[in-house]
């Protein structure tokens, strides 16, 4: 093997190591919520505050990876999120309610500057395999959010019911993830430039990527936080319920690789965009209204969806995008606007649910959702690259 396809495994191998810490700091609260609750004497408001924090957090610091990367460079930055991940863990479960807090807000800072970076990279370094390699990652994201979603409770009974070593144990992955990436800081050119790029909030093209991105992940935020919720409410047991939110996510692995290549098949993205959030859709709409019986059929078709979602979303960013600096600027653009509109999602299910007590609002909800996304992905999945001076060519 030469130097340099090893250079490029070491650093496949880095950036899916990395993917796999990008998601349990937020699918690991859903399976304890009501330990946690109990343990930090968390109102109502408190325990819907610390799952849309977090996401909330994806977006607000988004647009700093940017400014980071032109300065120390993209690896080096990764590191710094991935040691800085592994003491927010640590802190959030043993520093009472406060560190609970400011943990939970360092992990989705943390993770929404990583979420930023690996999308440049993949343009920097294998502008030429951006289906397979965006897939792969995108593949241990769903990997570390289902992992998360269903051990955490498991780790919870060995630790004799203790919620605080169940979230304490997802800082291993991180320490882990960070010795791995170390020969990256060697091995790689950094993402550097003389200025930054401008015009991309006057872009149609990047605002329908944003717009795309944002209204797929509040989707997937509803999931994580309420799916359980939904199911147990419908007549299943706690533990048949997050079972299916794990099948569900642990489904997203195949079409979350499956995606981007189906994505960079065709003439541009847009079929691939409305197939998958169909299918979405459909999950979302059987796991409220079918049988109970049938709900694991629904479960994988809105596993199926959301994979797909999630990834072509990713894609988006590295196709539209003209070079790794200007990937990197959309990327911010993207998430940092697209993950604090998706806050607003979870919010807006336990708002509706508890004014309703129901789920038929939350149904319409989703339609709206799905419809935005659909309007956006149309125009984000034509074959054109942003322009840093406004408009698309």
């Amino acid at each position: 093997m030469s130097s340099t396809s090893k250079s490029a495994w070491l650093l496949l191998a880095g950036m899916v190591l990395v993917g796999l810490n990008l998601r349990p700091a937020l699918s690991s609260i859903a399976p304890v919520l009501s330990a946690v609750r109990e343990g930090a004497s968390l109102s109502a408001a408190g325990a819907g505050l610390l799952t849309t924090l977090p996401v909330l957090c994806l977006g607000l610091f988004a647009p700093l990876a940017p400014w980071l990367a032109r300065r120390i460079g993209a690896e080096q930055t990764i590191l710094a999120v991935l040691l800085v991940l592994m003491a927010a863990l640590l802190l959030r479960p043993f520093s009472g309610v406060a560190g609970l807090f400011l943990g939970t807000v360092l992990a989705g800072a943390c993770i929404g500057i990583g979420n930023v970076l690996l999308p440049a990279i993949v343009k920097r370094e294998f502008a030429h395999k951006v289906g397979p390699v965006t897939g792969l990652y995108t593949m241990a994201l769903c990997l570390g959010a289902a992992l998360a979603a269903g051990a955490t409770v498991p780790v919870q009974n060995l630790a004799n019911g203790d919620w605080r070593p169940a979230l304490a144990f997802w800082a291993l992955p991180a320490l882990i993830a960070a010795f791995a990436w170390w020969p990256q800081l060697r091995q790689h050119r950094e993402i550097r430039s003389s200025g930054h790029v401008g015009g991309l909030w006057r872009d149609p093209l990047a605002w329908q990527v944003m717009l795309y991105m944002g209204s797929q992940s509040s989707l997937s935020y509803c999931v994580f936080g309420w799916l359980p919720t939904i199911l147990s409410e419908r007549g299943m047991t706690p533990l048949a319920a997050g079972f299916m939110m794990s099948l569900s996510v642990l489904v997203q692995l195949s079409s979350a690789l499956a995606g981007p290549w189906l994505a960079t098949r065709g003439r541009d993205q847009r079929a691939a965009i409305a197939l998958v959030l169909g299918l979405t859709l459909a999950g979302l709409l059987g796991c409220i209204y079918a049988p109970l019986e049938q709900v694991w059929i629904w479960a994988v078709v809105l596993g199926l969806g959301q994979g797909g979602t999630f990834s072509i979303a990713l894609t988006l960013i590295v196709l539209r995008a003209s070079d790794a600096q200007v990937a990197g600027e959309l990327s911010g653009m993207a998430q940092g606007g697209g993950y604090t509109i998706a806050a607003l999602g979870p919010f807006l299910v336990g708002a509706l649910h508890e004014w309703t007590h129901g789920w038929h609002a939350v149904a319409l909800l989703f339609v709206v959702i799905s419809v935005v996304a659909l309007l956006a992905g149309l125009g984000a999945g034509r074959n054109l690259h942003v322009r840093a001076g406004g408009g698309a060519h």
